[in-house]
């Protein structure tokens, strides 16, 4: 569904999705591709109601376009939606959530961070490629971030948290793709599930001797171990250097550890875009994943317990 004409500034969004019934028609193409089809008895038949819901013709089941997405439930208007997404997909280092609500004209701090969270949960797609294969290695490597103080580096470092960085390498272009998750301890319990779930079974694995990576070949990788860490695993080490620094400048160094993984997953997607010539392609593809991605309410983003 993306053109050519698909908005690549401010005045060109304001043009394209400048009112409720383009961005609704936007929204019924992205869910329904094929056409409408009913979630409840499969008819592809239906009217519109005055509510801008979708009446199915055979059952009277009512749908809406925002319905098991992250918007479902909102009371703020679709263009208000469709701006936030705009304006977090359009710059490569992110937005914070008070340039969000200052952007957005948002009363509200924690309606701006609430709705930053949600278009997080949308940046990783669940059927996304593995890094790797016969042509291309993969790095591997932990590090510690967060932690309101600093303090001792390395593995058991204090008041951080754990995570494990996967970047892929090519010969020629350098550094493709990669994949970073937070984990509980550096132990294999945790790394080996995360090559299994991120590397294509084959490929060539480099990390150092650290002896939690022992039984990698058993996974059916090529095991590369390296001992001179800094010179033989410069990819992966550039890309954890470049995370620390982001979540330094965007989001001030200390996030939640109950948070850090949606933090990674936009480091991520944002990494992973790079390249793009083309930001309106990065709205496309965050607006597709938006449809895509159920929302959830503040208190369980915040994991606040029920009273």
């Amino acid at each position: 569904m993306f053109d050519s004409n698909f908005p690549k500034d401010l005045p060109s969004f304001e043009k394209r999705f400048g009112n409720e019934e383009e961005c609704r028609k936007y929204l019924f193409k992205l869910k329904w591709p094929n056409g409408f089809i009913c979630p409840s008895c499969g008819c592809i038949k239906f009217w519109w109601t005055r509510k801008h819901k979708l009446h199915c013709s055979a059952c009277g089941h009512q749908s809406s376009v925002t319905v098991g997405t992250v918007m479902e439930n909102s009371k703020k208007p679709l263009t208000l939606w469709f701006k936030a997404i705009f304006l977090v997909s359009f710059p490569k280092s992110g937005i914070s959530a008070k340039n969000l609500q200052r952007l957005l004209g948002l009363g509200s701090y924690q309606t701006a961070w609430t709705w930053l969270h949600k278009i997080r949960r949308s940046m990783v797609k669940t059927d996304r490629n593995q890094l790797g294969n016969s042509e291309h290695s993969v790095e591997v490597d932990e590090a510690y971030v967060g932690g309101k103080k600093s303090g001792k580096r390395g593995r058991g470092a204090s008041g951080k948290i754990p995570i494990v960085v996967a970047v892929e390498t090519k010969e020629v272009k350098g550094i493709g793709r990669i994949r970073i998750q937070v984990i509980k301890d550096c132990s294999s319990s945790q790394l080996l599930p995360f090559l299994q779930k991120n590397i294509i079974n084959g490929s060539t694995v480099r990390t150092d001797d650290w002896s939690s990576y022992t039984g990698v070949d058993d996974l059916g990788f090529n095991h590369s171990v390296v001992k001179k860490v800094v010179e033989i695993l410069p990819s992966v080490h550039l890309v954890i250097s470049l995370f620390k620094r982001w979540l330094l400048g965007v989001h001030q160094g200390y996030v939640s550890q109950k948070h850090l993984q949606y933090y990674a997953d936009e480091f991520v997607f944002r990494f992973n875009r790079r390249t793009s010539k083309e930001r309106a392609l990065v709205f496309h593809r965050l607006l597709e994943q938006v449809v895509q991605t159920k929302t959830q309410t503040y208190d369980k983003i915040v994991c606040k317990k029920a009273a």
